[in-house]
C-alpha cells in the first residue's frame, strides 16, 4: 500500500537465506543502468521498505536500487535471535551477506538509516570487499553512553521507575496490545508520520503501514532491545570498532538539522579514521527521518555523494 505511488517499474520478491528465512526485497533495475554499482537501502528500527516511498524513484534513475526488510522486521522472516548482543548483531550481518550472495551482487553502496546505518558499518567491517561507499543516515549506536549521562541531565524518579518496569518488554509492546486500535495509536502518538508523506497519501496509509509492520512477532525488535543498554545506547558502540573498517571505504553521514539525534557521531567517525574520506551533510528543516522530511533535498544530496561510484 505504501508503494502505490512509486512510478518506476520494480520487482517484489522474497529472497531465501539460511534456516528457511526469507527477506522481503524490492528490486529497481533496468538494462540501461545494469552496469552501475547498485545501492542497497537498509531501514531503521521498526521500519520497512515502504518508508522509502519518496526516495525510490529518484535514487533508481542512475543505478539499480534494492530495498529489503531487515531480518526480523517488516515482511521478512521473524526468527529467534540470540540474547547476546554480539551474536544478534552477527545474525543481522550474515542475513545481509546471504541476501547479497543470493541476489548476485558483487559490490554495493550501502545506505542505512538508524539501526540500518549501524548494521551497514558492521557488515562493511566483516565484508569490506563488497562495499564501495556507505551513506549513514542519522545512524544509531555509534557513540558510547557518557558515564555522566544521568548527572548532566537528571532523570525524574518517576521516569526511572517506568523505565525499570518496562525494561523486560519490547519497545513496541504497547502497539501490539491494542490490536486493531494500533493504527489509531500511531496516529495519535506520531501524527508527524502522516504529514511526512502528505504529498503521496491523504488517507491513513502511513499509520496503518507502520502498525502492520510492527504488529507481528517482535523478532528484530527483541534483538534490538538485547543490543541496547538503558535509554537506547548501544551495548557495543561502533566507535570502538571504526579502526577495523578498511580506510578505502568512503562514508557520507547525513543528519537532519532538527533531529534529536546527536550529529557528533559524524565528527567522531572523521576523527577516529582521519585517513578515510568522510563527508558530513546536514539537511535543513529535517528531523530524524531525513529522507521523509525533506525527500527532494535528501535524494539530490545522496545522488551527488554517490556520483563518483561507478
Amino acid at each position: 500500500m505504501m508503494l502505490r505511488c512509486v512510478a518506476s517499474p520494480f520487482l517484489k520478491q522474497y529472497v531465501s537465506i539460511s534456516n528457511n528465512n526469507r527477506l522481503w526485497t524490492l528490486n529497481f533495475n533496468r538494462e540501461s543502468i545494469a552496469g552501475k554499482t547498485p545501492m542497497v537501502l537498509l531501514h531503521g528500527f521498526g521500519g520497512g521498505v515502504g518508508l522509502w516511498a519518496q526516495n525510490l524513484d529518484a535514487l533508481s534513475q542512475d543505478r539499480p536500487v534494492y530495498a529489503l526488510d531487515l531480518l526480523g522486521f517488516g515482511q521478512s522472516s521473524r526468527p529467534d535471535f540470540s540474547t547476546d548482543a554480539q551474536e544478534a548483531e552477527q545474525q543481522f550481518v550474515e542475513s545481509i551477506e546471504q541476501w547479497r550472495e543470493k541476489v548476485g551482487l558483487d559490490s554495493m553502496i550501502l545506505l542505512g538509516h538508524n539501526l540500518g546505518g549501524y548494521l551497514a558499518v558492521s557488515y562493511a567491517i566483516k565484508y569490506p570487499r563488497r562495499v564501495k561507499h556507505m551513506v549513514l543516515v542519522e545512524p544509531w549506536g555509534f557513540l558510547e553512553r557518557p558515564d555522566t549521562a544521568e548527572e548532566d541531565r537528571p532523570i525524574p524518579v518517576w521516569i526511572k521507575a517506568l523505565g525499570a518496569m518496562f525494561t523486560p518488554f519490547n519497545p513496541l509492546a504497547g502497539l501490539r496490545l491494542l490490536g486493531p486500535l494500533g493504527p489509531a495509536l500511531v496516529q495519535i502518538l506520531r501524527p508527524d508520520f502522516k504529514k511526512k508523506f502528505s504529498s503521496m497519501f491523504v488517507d491513513n496509509t502511513v499509520p496503518e503501514y507502520i502498525y502492520h509492520m510492527n504488529a507481528q512477532s517482535p523478532s528484530g525488535e527483541t534483538a534490538f532491545r538485547n543490543m541496547t543498554v538503558p535509554y537506547g545506547w548501544a551495548k557495543r558502540p561502533m566507535s570502538q570498532r571504526m579502526d577495523q573498517l578498511q580506510p578505502h571505504i568512503p562514508i557520507t553521514a547525513v543528519y537532519g538539522s532538527r533531529s534529536s539525534v546527536d550529529s557528533n557521531s559524524g565528527a567522531a567517525i572523521r576523527e577516529l579514521t582521519p585517513e578515510r574520506p568522510v563527508d558530513i551533510i546536514t539537511i535543513r528543516g529535517a528531523g530524524h527521518y531525513v529522507y521523509a522530511d525533506q525527500p527532494d533535498d535528501f535524494n539530490h544530496r545522496v545522488l551527488r555523494a554517490c556520483d563518483k561510484v561507478g
